[in-house]
C-alpha cells in the first residue's frame, strides 16, 4: 500500500496579498514629485504569491 503525499502548507504573502506584484510610487524631479505608480514583483515571495507556512 502506497503512502499518500500531502502538499506543503502555504499562506498568502502579506505585502502583495497573494498576487505576486506590488506597486511603488514613481517620483521625479528636484522636489521628488509623485507622478504615478510602477508595478514590480514582490521581494518577499519573489512573485510566487505565497510563502511556506513554516516561516
Amino acid at each position: 500500500m502506497a503512502r499518500k503525499t500531502t502538499k506543503p502548507r502555504t499562506t498568502p504573502c502579506e505585502p502583495c496579498k497573494g498576487t505576486g506584484e506590488v506597486s511603488r510610487t514613481v517620483r521625479v524631479g528636484r522636489r521628488h514629485r509623485a507622478v504615478g505608480q510602477q508595478t514590480g514583483i514582490c521581494l518577499s515571495c519573489l512573485g510566487a504569491g505565497e510563502i511556506p507556512a513554516d516561516e
